[in-house]
C-alpha cells in the first residue's frame, strides 16, 4: 500500500479535483483505492454525492477515539472507498496541537491499513493550508503529488512546496517523503502563458513533472454538484481521457506496487 498526499498550500489549483477523479480513474484499472478528505469543506466527500454527516470524519480516529476502519464508506464505483469529512475536523487541528504527537496521529491512525493492505493507494485530500492536518498528512505520506494550476506564480508555490518538504524531513516525523510528482492542471492550449508555465516547470523539475496535463473544462467544474466524478459525469470527454491518461502514468510511476488484482 502507498500513501500519497494530495497537497498543494495554494487554494483553488484541482487539488480536491485530482485525488477525486485520479482515484476514480485508478479504481477504473482494477486497483483497490481510499480517498480519505482531510479538508473540513468536505469537497471531495460532496463530488461523490455524500453529505458531511457527524461521525464518520476521521475526527475520532484522529484523537483515538475510534478506529479509521469504522469510518470508510464504498462509493457507487467499484473498488473506490472514501473515509468523509466534516467540519468537526476544523476542530481537530486544536486539539491534535495539544498532543504529544501531535504531528503523526495521522500516520498512527492509519496503522490498520498498513496491517491488512487492502487498498493499493491512499490519496490524502488535504485542507490548502500549512496547518495540522496537512503536516499530518505529509508525515504519513510516502510521497506528496502537487498538483499546480497554470499560472505565472506556479513556480513560486512549488519553491514553498520543496521547502516544506525538506522541513517534514529535517523534523524527523517523515525521513521517507519525496516529490513524487507534479500535475499541471487548468491547462489552456489556446493561451502561450499556460505553454509557457509547462515549459517552465518542466525545466527545474524534469521527470518529476507528469507528461499528462489537466485540460481546463467547464464539464470538470460541473461533475462535483452532480456528485460524480468526470468518468461518470463526462466519460468520453477530454476532461475523463486526461485523467485515464494521468492514471496510466501513475500506475507505471508505481509499477512494483501496483499490480492490480486478478
Amino acid at each position: 500500500m502507498k500513501i500519497v498526499a494530495i497537497a498543494n498550500q495554494k487554494g483553488g489549483v484541482g487539488k480536491t479535483t485530482t485525488a477525486v477523479n485520479l482515484g476514480a480513474a485508478l479504481a477504473e484499472t482494477g486497483h483497490r483505492i481510499l480517498i480519505i478528505d482531510l479538508d473540513p469543506q468536505a469537497n471531495a466527500t460532496s463530488s461523490f454525492g455524500l453529505q458531511a454527516v457527524e461521525q464518520t470524519s476521521l475526527y475520532e480516529p484522529l484523537l483515538g477515539g475510534a478506529s479509521i476502519t469504522e469510518r470508510i464508506f464504498p462509493t457507487e464505483r467499484d473498488a473506490l472507498f472514501i473515509v468523509p469529512s466534516d467540519l468537526d475536523l476544523a476542530g481537530a487541528e486544536v486539539e491534535i496541537a495539544r498532543m504529544p504527537n501531535h504531528l503523526t496521529r495521522l500516520a498512527e491512525t492509519l496503522q490498520p491499513l498498513h496491517a491488512d493492505e487492502t487498498f493499493d493507494f491512499v490519496l490524502l485530500d488535504c485542507p490548502p493550508s500549512l496547518g495540522i492536518l496537512m503536516s499530518n498528512a505529509l508525515a504519513a505520506a510516502d510521497e506528496l503529488l502537487t498538483p499546480i494550476q497554470c499560472e505565472y506564480f506556479a513556480l513560486e508555490g512549488l519553491v514553498k512546496i520543496v521547502r516544506l518538504i525538506e522541513q517534514v524531513r529535517d523534523s524527523g516525523a517523515n525521513t521517507r517523503l519525496q516529490l513524487g510528482g507534479i500535475v499541471m492542471t487548468m491547462y489552456d492550449g489556446r493561451t502561450n502563458l499556460s505553454e509557457q508555465v509547462v515549459a517552465e516547470v518542466r525545466q527545474h523539475f524534469g521527470e518529476r513533472v507528469y507528461q499528462t496535463v489537466i485540460p481546463r473544462s467547464v464539464r470538470l467544474s460541473e461533475a462535483p454538484s452532480f456528485g460524480k466524478s468526470i468518468l461518470e459525469y463526462a466519460p468520453s470527454g477530454a476532461a475523463a481521457e486526461a485523467y485515464r491518461a494521468l492514471a496510466r502514468e501513475f500506475i507505471q510511476r508505481h509499477a512494483p506496487q501496483a499490480t492490480a488484482p486478478e
